[in-house]
């Protein structure tokens, strides 16, 4: 049996994830334990493989929140007229 040095068609190496996200290989293991990428020791000696489909859901579950974000700023930065209206209240 030929021996190859790529992961299993549907895993990623925590590296290859870490330089995908630019973030440590640390990291992705944290993120790993946190249960926001689900991963598993395969092989021996077992090494960390991650689950393509994890990373799409977890770069999916990013976006949402970024988008969440701009939109609560844009609330909060909201002037009152516009929130309130410009027109006055006469009398008073």
């Amino acid at each position: 049996m030929p021996h190859s040095s790529q992961p299993a068609q549907g895993f990623l190496a925590p590296a290859q994830v870490a330089e995908l996200l630019s973030i440590e290989v640390d990291e992705v293991i944290e993120l790993v334990y946190e249960g926001r990428l689900r991963g598993s020791k395969l092989g021996a000696p077992a090494r960390w493989r991650i689950e393509e489909s994890s990373l799409s859901e977890y770069l999916d579950e990013q976006s949402e929140e970024a988008r969440r974000m701009a939109l609560w700023r844009q609330a909060n930065e909201a002037s009152f007229p516009e929130v309130w209206g410009t027109s006055r209240r006469h009398g008073i």
